[in-house]
């Protein structure tokens, strides 16, 4: 015999919905694939070469339907939140793709130069975490910047469940960044990053301590400047938090495992100069 509820449950759970009033969530239509298309769909049009889409390359009626497809999804996805228009949002982001795909070439060679296990850039494009985390955050960081911040949010949150990267859509990056491995990063929304930045995994550019809200003791105040600014050629080690509002000037490298909290000057090397002792015995 199949299982039916039949207790008060339901009763109770539906008197909590007026609750839901207030988010008016009820309202709007968001996308419901878990799987999130539009991270491939956006693979495709920026390396159709390396994701079974080499029809794009030279079909143009082909890459304007893709276009069309992705930009659906995001229409959709902005439309649930209100806001900005958008039909206007979606195409202004669209428009910027080509421009993305050039800086994304970028990216692709400062992995591969900046990774000594790398073999090609195929390889870089479909395997390396990192670049899906940076693809779909500056494509997220458009929409952010167009007024769409929720979706962008969505975005970046995907692509943090499928590459354990997180980057705020917030966060305003340069040119050839590579993040190696990966796996725990953590980049706030008010970090700034510079050109030729290299992370390694475990990094968080966070915040130190939070200001509370003048109009609400439970709460913490939003819209003000919490994470570290990043300089040009900056290499940050594993496990490394840098925290704060604070400055990493140009051609700085930071050993793994280090606590920076204050601003280090350009052409500096920071480490961990004393590490704990180890011991050990025989088992048995």
């Amino acid at each position: 015999m199949a299982y039916e509820y039949a207790e008060d449950g339901a009763e109770r759970l539906l008197e909590t919905y007026d609750t839901d009033a207030a988010t008016g969530a009820a309202s709007s239509q968001f996308p419901r694939d878990d799987r999130r298309p539009e991270l491939s769909l956006l693979r495709r049009l920026l390396f159709p070469g390396c994701w079974n889409a080499a029809e794009l390359l030279t079909d143009e009626a082909a890459l304007r339907e893709t276009l069309t497809e992705l930009g659906s999804h995001y229409e959709r996805g902005i439309r649930a939140y209100g806001g900005s228009d958008p039909a206007a949002t979606t195409t202004d982001v669209l428009d910027r793709l080509p421009e993305l795909r050039r800086t994304l070439e970028k990216d692709v060679e400062a992995a591969y130069k900046g990774d000594p296990a790398a073999r090609s850039v195929i390889e870089v494009v479909r395997s390396y975490p990192g670049l899906q985390a940076i693809t779909m955050q500056r494509v997220a960081h458009c929409l952010y910047e167009a007024g769409a911040p929720e979706y962008a949010r969505e975005l970046t949150e995907y692509a943090k469940s499928v590459t354990g990267i997180d980057i705020h859509p917030g966060a305003r990056i340069g040119d050839y960044f590579f993040v190696d491995h990966g796996t725990g990063v953590v980049i706030g929304e008010t970090a700034t990053i510079g050109d030729w930045v290299r992370l390694y995994q475990d990094v968080t550019l966070g915040a130190l301590h939070f200001e509370e809200a003048e109009d609400d003791e439970k709460a913490l105040k939003k819209g003000y400047k919490r994470h570290p600014d990043i300089g040009d050629n900056v290499v940050i080690g594993a496990g490394t938090k840098v925290l704060g509002a604070i400055t990493v000037g140009d051609h700085v490298s930071i050993g793994a495992n280090s606590w920076v909290t204050e601003d280090i000057p350009d052409q500096t090397s920071v480490f961990v100069s004393e590490h704990p002792e180890q011991e050990r015995k025989r088992n048995g």
